[in-house]
């Protein structure tokens, strides 16, 4: 698998996600579930992160290009009490950020090539654009894993988000009676 067609899975599932979320009782989205933690607190919170981090590391670090926080979606992404903000608001900054990297990934950029994680240090580390694209969206799976668990604390049922909900299966040779699959006819050439 790469990283272009993980995304899109991941793309499909945040929209799922998303639209689960808006049919929730708002106060519930910005209850505190984690009153012990640093920085997140509650689903909003999550849901900000995950699009900062891949705004981050995509966009303002790989492509040098960032979605401008001084404007509309200006907030403080160390300690963000997202719960001020409207869901709505949440949802169309991560819109801005996916459909930013989709557009990316669709222009086929090298992923091989080395990425510094830290811009204004000749002596940063750096990575493969691949393996910076890996790490944002584990990144945002585990930290869906843990919307997960606060929708079911909350009481209520989460989406089934998982990869093979929404990948296509494929029909194997055991499946057709060990028979190759036919080809679509519209594959073949008329003379």
């Amino acid at each position: 698998m790469n990283a272009h067609e993980y995304y899109a899975y991941l793309s499909a599932a945040r929209e799922q996600l998303w639209n689960f979320l808006r049919a929730l009782p708002a106060e519930d989205l910005g209850r505190d579930l984690m009153p012990e933690g640093d920085r997140f607190h509650n689903i909003k919170d999550l849901l900000l992160h995950i699009a900062d981090v891949e705004d981050h590391w995509v966009h303002t670090i790989a492509r040098g290009d960032g979605v401008d926080r001084d404007g509309q979606y200006a907030h403080d992404w160390v300690l963000p009490h997202a719960e001020q903000y409207d869901l709505g608001w949440i949802i169309a900054y991560g819109r801005e950020v996916g459909a930013r990297t989709h557009t990316f990934l669709s222009s086929e950029p090298d992923l091989h090539r080395s990425v510094k994680l830290v811009q204004d240090d000749p002596h940063s580390d750096t990575v493969t654009l691949d393996q910076l694209m890996w790490h944002v969206m584990t990144h945002e799976v585990r930290h869906t894993a843990q919307i997960a668990l606060m929708i079911r604390q909350l009481g209520h049922t989460p989406p089934w988000l998982d990869y093979m909900r929404f990948t296509r299966p494929q029909v194997t040779a055991a499946q057709s009676g060990g028979l190759e699959p036919e080809a679509d006819p519209s594959e073949h050439d008329e003379p």
